[in-house]
């Protein structure tokens, strides 16, 4: 595929303009790595915390040390860093069925959760094992334009509410993420109303994002995955849950089994991966933010809804842009895929993925499969057809998957009016 002159001239136009944006992109990172890097000091990180361990693993240094250096990096009391964890969702999972119990309830304040959530807790989408058949009770409360109803929250909060849960990243909507002020401002306001009212925090897609994590500014416990920031492209699979240290106790009891909790579970080769990937996370997180800036320029200059704007304040690592067909959808994945580093002469095709109501399409020529800290799209099948796109090792392929996707999006447009 070759670039337009039209596509190619809109790139030098965008990364003009961008330019100036990227400052507090690189302060933001500059900060995070200091930070980062005090904490390996102050936990006296070495390569012997990097040696394989197998079976049971009572004796996995490096695991705890792991996890000493994310609750020290995130602000947090304890932390439980795993490859165990399949998925961000599952150690969102573990947090909610850890720490819930028949008869509690549960309080969403962003609205519906993200599609493998609304699976997880089972009202809006039944599923065998969910919340719902365990007794937990669910409440939710829809945003306003985007933002959290902080006026609504103490309608919701009832003496049956043992957690609230906060979404940082938007899912499969279009609204904006949750900055660390609004987190910092609903978690005050909960506490406020209850005191002992668990803030969980879905911290997917956010990590290092901003100079303060969701633990320092209030939330109780977070969570999230390895293939996305935390992890830096590096870590091969896991995910993570932080917060004080009871609740990360609790949650441990769901990963491994009660009187186990985090005593066991072996990191086998990948102790040095999950610690490098971490180190370079704040760096990697900052290449993705500059591609999702210049994505939302290039949409824009193109007539595209995108979420966030160039210039708006960044939450998260994912930028939407509405294409208003399925047709152009899967344009764009096609085009992300084909300059991406491993499969990129596959099509990506439409697919009913596991814990999903509708048919997803995903472009994602990852060497991490599923790493969304990767430069990868997806979004589902259903209007405005929105895409997600997120995720970059470096600036450089981000710009021209970016470039090869908006080619895609022009060739179908003309295609159409043909």
């Amino acid at each position: 595929m070759t670039f337009s002159k039209q596509i190619l001239d809109l790139k030098q136009e965008v990364l003009k303009e961008a330019r100036p944006l990227f400052a507090h992109i690189e302060d933001v990172a500059e900060q995070n790595t200091l930070k980062v890097l005090d904490a390996m000091r102050d936990c006296r990180v070495s390569d012997a915390h990097f040696n394989t361990t197998t079976g049971y693993a009572y004796d996995d240094i490096g695991r705890g040390k792991l996890e000493e250096l994310y609750a020290r990096v995130f602000g947090a009391e304890r932390a439980l860093v795993r490859t165990q964890f399949v998925s961000g969702t599952h150690a969102l999972a573990t947090v909610l069925f850890g720490i819930l119990r028949p008869g509690d309830e549960l309080v969403s304040l962003t609205g519906k959760p993200y599609d493998t959530m609304q699976t997880v807790i089972g009202y809006d989408n039944p599923s065998p094992g969910s919340l719902k058949e365990f007794g937990i009770l669910y409440n939710e409360l829809p945003m306003i334009d985007g933002k959290v109803d902080m006026a609504g929250i103490k309608n919701v909060i009832t003496p049956k509410t043992k957690m609230v849960e906060i979404q940082r990243s938007r899912g499969y909507s279009m609204r904006s993420p949750l900055s660390i002020a609004d987190i910092e401002a609903i978690t005050a306001e909960v506490h406020r109303l209850k005191p002992d009212c668990i803030c969980f925090v879905d911290n997917c897609y956010g990590e290092f994002v901003d100079y303060r994590e969701p633990t320092q500014v209030g939330a109780d416990i977070m969570a999230g995955s390895l293939i996305k920031n935390p992890g830096g492209g590096i870590a091969p699979t896991g995910g993570y849950i932080a917060g004080k240290s009871d609740l990360v106790e609790l949650a441990s009891y769901r990963l491994t089994a009660p009187g186990m909790g985090d005593e066991l579970g072996a990191s086998l080769a990948n102790n040095r991966l999950m610690f490098q990937g971490f180190f370079l996370a704040p760096h990697v997180v900052s290449q993705a933010i500059k591609g999702a800036l210049f994505a939302a320029g290039m949409f824009a200059k193109l007539g595209y809804k995108t979420l966030p704007l160039p210039t708006d304040v960044r939450g998260d690592i994912i930028q939407a842009i509405e294409l208003g067909s399925a047709e152009k959808l899967i344009a764009f994945c096609g085009g992300i895929q084909k300059y991406s580093p491993v499969d990129s002469f596959a099509a990506p095709e439409p697919w009913d993925m596991p814990g999903y109501a509708d048919k997803i399409i995903m472009a994602a020529g990852t060497f991490v499969q599923g790493a969304s800290i990767e430069f990868s799209a997806d979004g589902p099948l259903r209007a405005p057809y929105n895409v997600y796109l997120q995720g970059g090792l470096t600036f450089e392929h981000a710009v021209i998957g970016i470039l090869g996707a908006a080619q895609a999006v022009l060739d179908c447009e003309s295609g159409q009016q043909a």
